[in-house]
């Protein structure tokens, strides 16, 4: 298994009930799919450098993970269609 982190931004319009809904079911896609979630940072709600989609600010939140490649797509994946999250990256780590 390689080590992934990803960042990814929620939009704020959406209340802490459904903010936290969103990130288990991120790890959710991590753990179901054999992969094992290491640590969830939570950086809370600070502003954007540039306005995206209207927005100005974000909710941040750095999710550090092993996983085996296809669980990394199938995230990004998942990433690309939600509509509560604005921005997102996967990075692999050496």
């Amino acid at each position: 298994m390689r080590q992934y982190e990803t960042m990814y931004i929620l939009r704020t319009g959406i209340d802490e009930e459904a903010t936290e809904v969103a990130i288990n079911r991120f790890k959710s896609i991590v753990e179901e799919n054999g992969g094992a979630v290491d640590q969830i940072d939570r950086w809370g709600k600070r502003r954007l450098a540039y306005e995206i989609d209207k927005e100005r600010d974000g909710y941040y939140v750095v999710m550090r993970f092993k996983a085996e490649p296809p669980v990394a797509k199938e995230l990004d994946r998942v990433f690309k269609i939600s509509g509560d999250v604005l921005r997102h990256i996967i990075i692999r780590e050496d």
